[in-house]
């Protein structure tokens, strides 16, 4: 029962899985709390794992959650719920998207769904970033993650390091900092 329950959650955040890895983390989020399955602390840890490892960020979560709850059927089970949806869609959508794909409402649903995902993305930010909203948010904890991630941002857009070596980089000021 659990393993389908795994297969049909991750399923259904497959097909609501508009702009990318980061953007269903707080699909991911909210199913994963509604059943308690992990702690606000744990699924940090799992989605910062996710991240760090090859892949989209979307389905090592997935993975990662369902070994988690019921060992490897449960990865098994969740990888394959998350990633179904976007075979049968892509498969389907190609096949009408190239006859469509000029005209002009196709372009403005597009564009349309842009500021959607950019909300996705910073509610995830935010849920990621600090974990636990109940208590001050004025805390060395917060300040020490603004810190990382105000760094991290500057490094990536304004001096144009690498990715990993700033991912790198914001480990070690997390092991200083922590």
């Amino acid at each position: 029962m659990l393993l389908w329950k795994l297969f049909l959650i991750f399923m259904k955040i497959g097909f609501a899985s508009f702009g990318g890895g980061y953007a269903v983390i707080s699909m991911i989020h909210y199913e994963v709390s509604q059943y308690g399955w992990l702690t606000p602390e744990r699924f940090q840890h799992i989605v910062a794992l996710a991240g760090m490892s090859p892949g989209s960020i979307a389905v090592n979560a997935a993975m990662l959650i369902g070994l988690d709850i019921a060992g490897l059927p449960g990865a098994i089970a969740a990888i394959v719920g998350i990633i179904l949806p976007s075979l049968i869609i892509i498969v389907l959508a190609a096949r009408f998207f190239y006859k469509i794909h000029t005209k002009p409402w196709v372009q403005y649903s597009l564009y349309g769904l842009r500021p959607v995902i950019i909300g996705l993305i910073i509610y995830a930010a935010i849920h990621l970033g600090f974990p636990s909203l109940t208590g001050s948010l004025f805390n060395w904890t917060t300040l020490a993650t603004l810190l990382i991630g105000g760094a991290a941002f500057v490094s990536i857009v304004k001096y144009k390091i690498h990715p990993l070596t700033v991912i790198g980089l914001s480990a070690c000021a997390g092991i200083v900092l922590f």
